[in-house]
């Protein structure tokens, strides 16, 4: 029901249209309440004196009934008897608690009697009985003396409803099911008392209050202040407002049921996914689809083209989707959904490769519904953008691509932000690939300008940021009017990094190094510190490719970034700038790493990779004492890292450089530990057998010393025993008291520790 329909209905019967609406929402008709219809009330004297000779009978039955349904036949005969004894045996069954059965006859007997509109004597008799019954903790009961009190109008039974709700002093059950009468009742003050009882110091009260206002649409406020907003305004509706307001609402409810209608729907769809998904034949699944996307039913449609899209943004793509269902999508542009139209464009927008311009400029002049415009010029743009590169295989008209810069003017200018950054972007499109008149292509920068410089004074800077991106775009090496754009928006540029706006800082930063590298790090030297870390990271690159000495201090600070990447990229430009360097530079950056002062603290990794360059300016530039210094360096750092053969490689240059044997035998004997712990046993005997030819080696030997420390501590996946067994099998010339002496207590070290006492 709407519109007029509804507002005579409320105007007609507004509270028994709501209260019907309202019961069958929170399933109050219990069964057996509409079972059995009670006999018509006595009209006749006579008839009345018989029906007082049955009283007891009624009493018998409705106390002591076999089943629910003659219960309550009991119940409303007597309800609707004339004999006052059969309203006061009625009444005395509402206050006993020993008999719910009874009990509760009696109120579905009342429940009953509303809708039917049937006259019950002293009505009122019944109201207090009925409210003794909610601190009951038989639930049932309570909701059915509930519902049983919409008998009546809130005003009669406000006063001793409130209080149980409000009384502390209750147990929170009675002042629960109380709530749930409030609920009930088709009335503002009703509601009003419960959005009141929200604050309730009880919790429990408070959350029923608050669920029960829910389930009944009401918002409760986020704070006393605005409930108590949302009471005045209640205040100020009439009765019939009121009442419309919620039967509005409840047809609301009820239309949410049509979602079990959706439920089928889904199964439906879910059935076609799996058939769908068991089609291994890619001709085959382009043909199912096919059949889909032609099919009469909207939401079927509607997934045959989310399987496009899924398959086309996959890894492994369908190639005969595109073949087979070209003229299907052309088609679906001008479906008469919008739906399938929005979704369509979409598409298109990612294939590119199929011959859709002149359909989605065809639709794109006709279309009404303005998401789905905006959507088609996007697909039109991307469509021209694709067919005007080179060696496609794609033909359109340039007058297409005419009319597409005119709805890209008409775009641009729009006070719409979105709407205008599309224009901009499809301009951009166009007029990097080329193929425009000078005359052309000067007007659309100059309206990209002028688009930009209106944006200027706007606080939302997000506008602007793309405009300015587009105008970078158009600097690119790809773009064909490079030149002109540049010489036009280059001053733009500069004044831009000066901008609040993020987007906007990071488009002038592009366009600039789009534009000159070497002349834009000289410009953007003065912003290496800039709050934007994707800035800070632009120009650190920047400076990677066109940077030179003077940048490597700058660059140095940022090594220990906190922020994700930058301190790698940082050390990276280093690195390259040091690659394009003389061996002098390098030289003076080895002590500034050496130095506790500095900032820069490098990784044993970095400093690896810095003093391999730094070994080969050094070797290129003959400079003996910087390449000794890189080669010991280097030799330790490999150490460190487990690198143990290319440690060997260095510490045998070393040896053989070295002039005085003190230096010599100390770096024999580091050598000897690199051999042993590569491992290379065979190199490390050969080392121990060439110093044996000179002399015997005393236990304080640095080669003995360095045998030990391994024997002693062996490195993981070392093996003692291969190690002595090659030392064992060295046979000096001459006498080696000393060395042989060394040998025989290592193997009887080893063999002890075999060997557990």
């Amino acid at each position: 029901m709407r519109g007029g329909a509804l507002f005579r209905v409320v105007q007609m019967s507004t509270k028994r249209l709501y209260l019907l609406i309202l019961l069958l929402m929170v399933g109050c008709q219990q069964a057996g309440v509409g079972a059995g219809r009670p006999a018509s009330p006595p009209k006749e004297t006579g008839v009345e004196a018989e029906l007082s000779k049955h009283l007891k009978i009624y009493e018998s039955t409705l106390l002591e009934g076999k089943s629910e349904q003659i219960r309550i036949v009991a119940a409303a005969e007597m309800l609707f008897s004339q004999d006052p004894l059969a309203r006061e045996i009625l009444l005395s069954v509402l206050r006993q608690s020993e008999n719910s059965a009874a009990r509760m006859a009696v109120c579905k007997a009342l429940i009953q009697a509303r809708p039917e509109q049937k006259g019950i004597r002293k009505k009122g008799d019944f109201i207090q009985p009925l409210l003794e019954i909610l601190p009951t903790k038989i639930a049932a009961e309570a909701e059915l003396a509930a519902e049983a009190l919409l008998l009546f109008e809130y005003e009669q039974i406000s006063e001793p409803l409130e209080e149980v709700v409000m009384s502390p002093s209750l147990p929170v059950n009675a002042r629960l099911n109380a709530i749930y009468a409030l609920k009930l009742q088709p009335d503002k003050q009703a509601v009003i008392r419960l959005i009141m009882l929200v604050d309730d110091p009880e919790k429990q009260v408070a959350e029923a209050a608050e669920k029960a206002l829910d389930s009944l649409g009401i918002a409760v406020g986020e704070n006393a202040r605005i409930r108590t907003e949302i009471i005045n305004t209640l205040q100020s509706q009439d009765t019939d407002e009121f009442l419309r307001d919620r039967l509005i609402w409840l047809e609301g409810q009820v239309h949410k049921w049509k979602g079990e209608l959706d439920l089928w729907q889904g199964r439906y769809l879910s059935a076609l996914d799996e058939v769908y998904s068991s089609i291994k034949d890619d001709k085959a699944k382009a043909k199912f689809l096919a059949k889909h996307l032609h099919g009469p039913d909207v939401t079927v449609r509607l997934w045959a083209l989310d399987k496009v899209y899924q398959d086309r943004l996959s890894s492994t793509p369908n190639p005969q989707l595109p073949a087979d269902l070209e003229s299907i999508l052309v088609s679906l542009i001008s479906d008469q959904e919008r739906e399938v139209r929005l979704k369509t464009a979409k598409l298109l927008a990612l294939m590119v490769e199929l011959n859709s311009a002149q359909h989605l400029l065809e639709q794109l002049k006709i279309e009404q519904y303005d998401e789905v415009k905006v959507e088609l010029f996007v697909a039109l743009g991307r469509a021209c953008q694709y067919a005007f590169s080179a060696n496609t295989g794609v033909k359109v008209s340039p007058d297409v691509r005419k009319q597409l810069l005119e709805w890209s003017e008409k775009y641009l200018v729009e006070e719409d932000p979105k709407k205008a950054q599309k224009g901009a972007d499809v301009i951009k499109k166009l007029l990097e690939q080329g193929g425009l008149e000078s005359v052309e292509v000067d007007k659309y920068l100059g309206l990209l300008q002028a688009r930009y410089k209106q944006e200027r004074g706007e606080a939302d800077g997000t506008l602007r940021g793309e405009l300015l991106t587009a105008m970078a775009g158009l600097c690119a090496q790809r773009s064909v009017c490079r030149a002109e754009s540049s010489k036009l928006f280059e001053p733009l540029f500069e004044q831009a990094l000066n901008d609040e706006t993020d987007l906007v800082r990071e488009a002038a930063v592009d366009g600039l190094i789009f534009i000159d590298k070497t002349k834009a790090l000289n410009v953007l030297r003065g912003f290496i510190n800039d709050n934007n870390p994707i800035i800070r990271k632009k120009i650190v690159g920047l400076a990677g490719e066109v940077g030179s000495q003077e940048d490597l201090a700058w660059l140095s600070g940022k090594i220990g970034s906190t922020v994700e990447g930058e301190g790698e990229a940082a050390w990276q430009a280093m690195l390259e700038i040091f690659k394009g360097s003389d061996a002098s530079v390098l030289n003076e950056w080895i002590v500034k790493f050496d130095s506790p002062s500095t900032t820069a603290k490098l990784s044993v990794e970095q400093k690896i990779s810095f003093l391999e360059i730094a070994e080969g300016k050094a070797v290129r530039g003959n400079e003996l004492k910087m390449l000794r210094n890189i080669r010991e360096k280097l030799a330790d750092l490999y150490m460190k890292t487990g690198a143990f053969e290319r440690a060997a490689k260095y510490l045998g240059i070393l040896q053989a450089e070295a002039k005085k044997v003190e230096e010599r035998d100390k770096i024999l004997a580091k050598l000897l530990d690199a051999y042993l712990r590569w491992p290379n046993v065979e190199a490390a005997a050969k080392l121990v057998d060439n110093c044996l030819l000179v002399k015997d080696l005393e236990p304080n030997n640095v080669i003995v010393l360095a045998i030990d420390n391994y024997l002693s501590e062996p490195p993981a996946g070392g093996d003692p025993n291969e190690v002595l067994k090659a030392i064992n099998k060295i046979n000096p010339p001459g006498k080696r008291p000393k060395w042989f002496k060394q040998v025989k207590l290592w193997l009887s070290r080893l063999r002890q520790a075999k060997e557990p006492s």
